[in-house]
């Protein structure tokens, strides 16, 4: 399996007079399905909140989205359950899913107590998952519908950036509307994957069907996207590469001997993930003129083999002395999902503040760009909010974890 790389700038004609112009670089990132048309078997832990407060229909909803997810796997792909309240405990083994029935059978005697300790049940999870790692496709599904009280935040983010370390990506669900979302969205994007809210029970076995169906689709793991920039080229110094699809997310840099890495995690068969690096370009002569190169450099976990590398893909810019701009529209596409994330980032940290006119300003501006992109669902959730601050309300938890992740993706929470 190979990597699929495409790049784009968001303007490729650069003016020659001018000492420097700044472009938007979209590269393009997936897994190419493999002739043979064979997946590497999966390697999944469930991390489920079993504490007192999901007593009732949430436990009992989780547990028929843990049966389906079990009913899914084939013989060969193996499975581990980690269970949390204020403390942690391996439900299920790391095991080859060869007897499903004898698997559901421990998830229906979880029953709802205690409080909730997140990073134990991460750390277990992580024990679980190395069982398995080799060859596989790793991946967890952590729920939880409280806040870690009984645990330490600092720790499940070093988990988290332990687990990326071992190539297991960690996925997050938030159930109702008590859980901290800036913990959990920093787990999953430490961790390499996405983050889920889980409005409603009857929501659950859907948002677990979809994450699975996310996983099935991964064809390779450990992917590092290295950028080579040309002597008079640079990136922004603030914020310079961002993640916009699937999910949104602020990637870190590391910067070494003229060349910049950048973790993303898994690459999917059936959509792209797509970065967008942000270019200081210095003055070039005219013509045709290479400014960068990229590359990746993956890990194949059906034929073993790990820091395989991608061929370099090299970026031009054509330099003009009497200079036309040609926006790209797709990447200028990229840059308005970036702008509706970072619009609300600010409308978040304006409320925080207790501005509630200059975040409400900040939704408004963020659902007009949502328009823009063409993304109604999310236009509807940052006006709506918007309009409350107005008006004088005060944002629910719902609203605000609403408001959270059609900052970042599509909202999923349409029962099926």
């Amino acid at each position: 399996m190979r990597v699929s790389l495409q790049v784009a700038l968001s303007d490729a004609h650069l003016d020659a007079n001018q000492s420097s112009s700044q472009r938007q670089l979209a590269i393009s990132l997936s897994a190419n399905p493999a002739a043979e048309g064979r997946n590497a078997p999966l390697n999944l832990c469930l991390i489920l909140d079993h504490s007192g407060s999901m007593k009732g229909r949430p436990l009992e909803t989780v547990k028929q989205a843990a049966h389906r997810i079990v009913d899914s796997l084939s013989p060969d792909d193996r499975l581990s359950i980690v269970v949390f309240d204020h403390k942690a405990k391996v439900l299920v083994p790391n095991q080859m899913v060869g007897n499903p029935q004898s698997i559901k059978q421990q998830i229906n005697r979880l029953q709802p107590s205690g409080g909730t300790a997140i990073d134990e049940g991460m750390r277990l999870a992580i024990e679980e998952l190395a069982k398995g790692r080799k060859e596989s496709i790793s991946q967890a599904f952590l729920l939880t519908d409280g806040e870690n009280e009984h645990g330490d935040n600092d720790r499940c983010l070093k988990l988290a950036e332990l687990a990326a370390g071992y190539s297991i990506t960690l996925n997050t669900l938030g159930f109702g509307s008590n859980w901290n979302q800036d913990v959990l969205e920093k787990i999953a994007d430490a961790g390499g994957g996405t983050l889920s809210y889980i409005e409603r029970p009857e929501a659950a076995v859907s948002e677990f069907s979809r994450l699975f169906n996310r996983i099935q689709s991964v064809g390779l793991t450990n992917a590092h996207l290295l950028i080579n920039l040309a002597d008079n080229v640079r990136l922004a110094e603030l914020k310079p590469v961002a993640q916009v699809v699937p999910d949104t997310i602020e990637l870190p840099v590391i910067q070494e001997a003229g060349q910049c890495t950048i973790r993303l995690g898994d690459l999917m068969m059936d959509g792209p993930r797509v970065v967008l690096a942000n270019l200081y370009v210095g003055q070039l002569p005219e013509g045709i003129q290479p400014i960068a190169s990229v590359q990746v450099r993956y890990d194949d976990p059906i034929s073993g083999q790990e820091n395989s590398l991608s061929e370099r893909i090299p970026v031009e810019a054509d330099i003009q002395r009497v200079f036309q701009a040609a926006p790209n529209p797709q990447v200028q596409q990229h840059l308005l999902a970036l702008a509706k994330y970072r619009q609300t980032k600010i409308a978040e940290t304006k409320l925080q503040q207790g501005d509630r006119v200059g975040a409400a300003t900040m939704l408004q501006s963020a659902a007009k760009t949502a328009l823009q992109m063409g993304d109604q669902g999310a236009a509807t959730v940052l006006q709506e909010n918007a309009t409350r601050l107005q008006s004088g309300e005060d944002l629910s938890e719902a609203d605000r974890k609403k408001t959270r992740i059609v900052s970042k993706t599509v909202l999923q929470d349409n029962p099926q």
